[in-house]
């Protein structure tokens, strides 16, 4: 009987859920084709690429983790059935990505030049620099975007940002073509296409998202309210934004830190490392498409106060997550070492990248759910104490383990990959 009530939720969950672990695949397939793209200019263009994205990636973490706090709070009022404060928080939510956005562009570009101190060739930070001042500018686009995305995610609408994420990325594929390889007349700009590419995407992303809602009847009423703005609203952003930016730091520096250690191991050890991410970063999409779907859908049930369907709705999602981690941690099991062949030939990274996938397997569990664990206590506003427990997780707990096993130890890069394990299935317990 109990379980009935779980599976009667499935359809609802999946309903939100999928189009937002589409539109994140779609993400990553595009950022697959930029390295493909790039790859074939040489090892050093595919580098700077890389050495750019890891600079971005820090303050995208900062940027999209304040703009979180939008969705829950649209939730709950759209629960409420208040519109009026629906319009008070998207306007105002929409100001302020629009600040972080051009703050972060600001800071991105400045400290653009701290490449060239990071110990990397030079050839490839000249590369890096222009790429990463192109990809600054277009985290203004991204923000305003980011904006519009979670308020119609908190309405529980995301087929919407859905579809502007795949029509911008298949522009941006094509955009790279064009100002990579300078075909049809357009300048060959090689690494600086990609940038400028990724740039021309964002603002499309943002327009046609825009465009989508403006002209949706549906949408009209919040768009053309102009009227409630409140201090207190923005009070509310920004005091569910900042720990939830902070929850994304310490996971994603974790994260660049694990690449930058297998990068000290030697090539080979870099390459297995960046096979096991990608591949986990494709399932990870399933967890985060069930995570901000734990956030709409409590934050409904917060605003109804029905606490008893909230309880059904989140111990739903949990077994739907079970269910989906299982099924990856077994695909990553049977296949731990053909998987690593898709990408390269290489038998001693194939090796050290199957080695890894076993650690992967139980780091499928961890992580699925503690990103949807996460997504239900952000749906409850429950945020400072998520917060801590990332900062244990990950660098008391995570990364001591990654570094001493790695190095002291000789466990090379499974043992980051312990580390990192135990990182998330730290955060899972704690959350739990």
């Amino acid at each position: 009987m109990v379980l009935n009530a779980y599976l009667k939720e499935f359809p609802k969950n999946l309903k939100i859920a999928l189009p937002i672990m589409l539109g994140q695949v779609a993400h990553l397939l595009v950022a697959f084709a930029d390295n493909v793209m790039v790859g074939k200019l040489g090892d050093a263009q595919l580098a700077a690429v890389s050495l750019g994205n890891t600079f971005i990636f820090i303050a995208l973490s900062i940027g999209i983790g304040f703009s979180f706090s939008i969705t829950p709070l649209v939730a709950e009022a759209d629960g409420k059935g208040d519109k009026n404060k629906v319009v008070s928080i998207f306007h105002s939510g929409f100001i302020m990505c629009l600040i972080i956005g051009v703050v972060l562009m600001i800071i991105t570009y400045l400290s653009t030049p701290l490449l060239y101190f990071l110990d990397q060739s030079e050839e490839v930070v000249d590369l890096a620099v222009p790429y990463t001042y192109w990809v600054a500018f277009s985290l203004i686009p991204l923000m305003v975007f980011q904006a519009l995305k979670q308020f119609v995610d908190g309405l529980s609408k995301t087929i919407y940002s859905m579809v502007a994420s795949l029509l911008a990325n298949v522009i941006n594929i094509i955009v790279n073509y064009f100002l990579i390889y300078g075909k049809y007349g357009f300048p060959r700009l090689e690494v600086e296409g990609a940038a400028i590419g990724t740039f021309v995407s964002r603002v499309l992303m943002f327009l046609i998202l825009f465009l989508i809602l403006y002209y949706r009847k549906r949408f009209k009423i919040y768009f053309v309210r102009l009227k409630s703005y409140s201090w207190n609203i923005y009070k509310k952003i920004f005091n569910l934004g900042l720990p939830t930016s902070l929850q994304m730091f310490f996971e994603v520096s974790l994260f660049t830190i694990a690449i930058v250690l297998s990068g000290t191991l030697g090539v080979k050890s870099q390459a297995a490392n960046q096979i096991a991410l990608n591949l986990s970063a494709l399932t990870f999409m399933v967890g985060v498409g069930l995570g901000v779907t734990a956030t709409i859908r409590v934050g409904n049930q917060k605003g109804t106060g029905n606490i008893d369907l909230l309880k059904t709705i989140a111990k739903s999602i949990f077994l739907l997550t079970l269910m989906f981690e299982l099924i990856f941690a077994m695909l990553f099991l049977v296949f731990h070492n053909e998987l690593p062949a898709i990408y390269i030939g290489d038998h001693d990274v194939i090796e050290l990248a199957a080695e890894i996938l076993i650690v992967a397997a139980l780091f499928q569990i961890s992580d699925g759910f503690q990103v949807v664990l996460l997504g239900v206590l952000r749906g409850l506003q429950d945020v400072w104490v998520p917060t801590l427990i990332c900062l244990i997780s990950y660098w008391v707990v995570g990364f001591p383990i990654m570094y001493t096993l790695s190095n002291t130890f000789n466990l090379g890069v499974t043992g980051i990959w312990i580390g990192l394990l135990m990182a998330l299935t730290t955060s899972a317990l704690l959350m739990f």
